[in-house]
């Protein structure tokens, strides 16, 4: 069984019921997610060894953020306790025309104040294959990027792989900061994910004749995007999410694996969406799922993108599929009709 590791923030999530504004009730559903912590859970339903790693306050919210990882198997040992406060995100879910609304409230959460000792990375890689992390770890804030740069190095002296997805975050940092303190990370990384946006905030590297609100999306603009990423950090793989947002509520769905030789586009799903937070990250879980698994780079790009199309039909951050179900979609079968 493969392991992999994953590193970053565990939030608590506070969302109005339904598609309700914030506050249009006084009642608030409580869960949690964050990034890594999202492909920790996708990976261990995969029934790989998800190990997470975080540093989360020594009281009932903290336990209760590691309890909620703990429910599907991943592994929390590595959790690191201590600090003040768990980070915090509100969430008002959009809905046709109307766009959801993510508010942050993270400043001074445990693992932004975490320390570089904290973590023992040449323990905690021991006996690893993978490990992931995305753009908003070291966007914390504090000692993040040095920790960050820390495990990457820890990782490649033990030939462990490195994922990072880009997910800039504009809430967190500039488009100056990111792009200086990735441009360090990348140097260490060999499987890259991204999106329609975030290589041009990050790297200023974008496709050309691409409309993503107008749905014009062109195959050869992402080969360029892909290319010259890979040409500027020496990457092994590069994939590329492809969302069309025709509305809030509906959204058209597909990506690319670039192995240094072939462009892999998947099909294109359309998605009525239910929740599309963590679809990015169930994108990342499944992509790593099936390099894992020796899985061709089409046969890759088609997992990953139907593990994330799947996700958008599950309220809340953490992707609750299975491997059969996945690749039931990927097969072709996405008709939706009622298993008996």
């Amino acid at each position: 069984m493969a392991k992999v590791v994953t590193f970053g923030e565990l939030m608590l999530r506070l969302a109005p019921n339904g598609y309700y504004r914030f506050f249009q009730n006084d009642q608030m559903q409580a869960t949690f997610g964050g990034g890594e912590a999202n492909v920790a859970v996708s990976l261990a339903n995969y029934d790989l060894e998800s190990v997470y790693v975080t540093k989360l306050p020594k009281h009932a919210i903290g336990q209760a953020a590691v309890d909620s990882l703990r429910y599907f198997g991943v592994d929390t040992s590595r959790v690191v306790r201590g600090g003040d406060r768990v980070g915090i995100y509100f969430l008002e879910k959009g809905a046709s025309q109307r766009g959801s609304v993510c508010i942050y409230d993270r400043a001074h959460s445990a693992i932004a104040e975490a320390k570089p000792e904290d973590f023992d990375w040449n323990s905690i890689f021991e006996g690893a294959d993978w490990f992931h992390f995305t753009g908003i770890t070291p966007a914390l804030g504090g000692n993040m990027v040095e920790i960050c740069k820390q495990a990457c190095i820890a990782a490649k002296a033990r030939g462990v792989k490195i994922s990072c997805d880009l997910n800039y975050r504009g809430k967190l940092w500039t488009r100056a900061e990111a792009r200086e303190a990735m441009t360090a990370l990348c140097q260490y990384v060999d499987v890259c994910i991204s999106n329609e946006e975030d290589a041009k905030d990050v790297f200023g590297i974008e496709a050309e004749n691409t409309d993503i609100y107008g749905g014009k999306l062109n195959h050869d603009g992402y080969k360029s995007v892909a290319k010259q990423l890979m040409d500027k950090f020496s990457f092994e793989k590069v994939a590329i999410t492809l969302r069309t947002s025709i509305s809030a509520s509906d959204n058209d769905w597909a990506g690319m694996l670039y192995d240094g030789e072939n462009y892999c586009f998947s099909k294109s799903y359309h998605l009525h969406i239910v929740d599309r937070v963590g679809g990015g990250d169930s994108f990342g879980g499944g992509l790593i799922y099936a390099l894992l698994s020796g899985k061709s780079s089409q046969q890759a790009i088609e997992f990953a993108v139907a593990a994330s199309a799947l996700k958008h039909s599950v309220e809340g951050d953490y992707n609750r599929v299975s491997v059969a179900e996945v690749e039931k979609l990927a097969g072709g079968d996405g008709s939706g009709r009622v298993q008996r």
